[in-house]
């Protein structure tokens, strides 16, 4: 089996807090995260990350938001790791250093 490294951007504000969770070491989301192996989007991406509901909301057509994208940025697997699809442009926001939600609860 073969290794591959991810980012993964998530935007926070996006997050359903409601669903989020309290564990013996935390508080937790519940997240699942699609992955394209082959195919980058037009910004580079391979996939997304969405929140997960819970097993009544999906089974009445519920779905949870999607709170951000997956870059594929490695593999061990020796085939080469496309992050720029043909004719795209890779676009790239500048960095924010002063975020401070205090609803947050991290």
């Amino acid at each position: 089996m073969s290794k591959i490294g991810v980012q993964v951007k998530i935007d926070v504000s996006k997050i359903d807090k409601a669903l989020l969770f309290k564990g013996a070491k935390g508080t937790y989301l519940d997240a699942t995260v699609f992955i394209d192996l082959d195919t980058a989007d037009q910004y580079g991406n391979h996939g997304m990350v969405t929140q997960d509901v819970s097993k009544e909301a999906r089974d009445a057509g519920g779905k949870g938001p999607i709170l951000g994208n997956v870059k594929i940025f490695w593999n061990d697997g020796g085939s080469p790791v496309s992050s720029k699809p043909a004719q795209a442009t890779q676009l790239r926001s500048a960095p924010v250093d002063d975020f401070n939600d205090d609803t947050l609860p991290f």
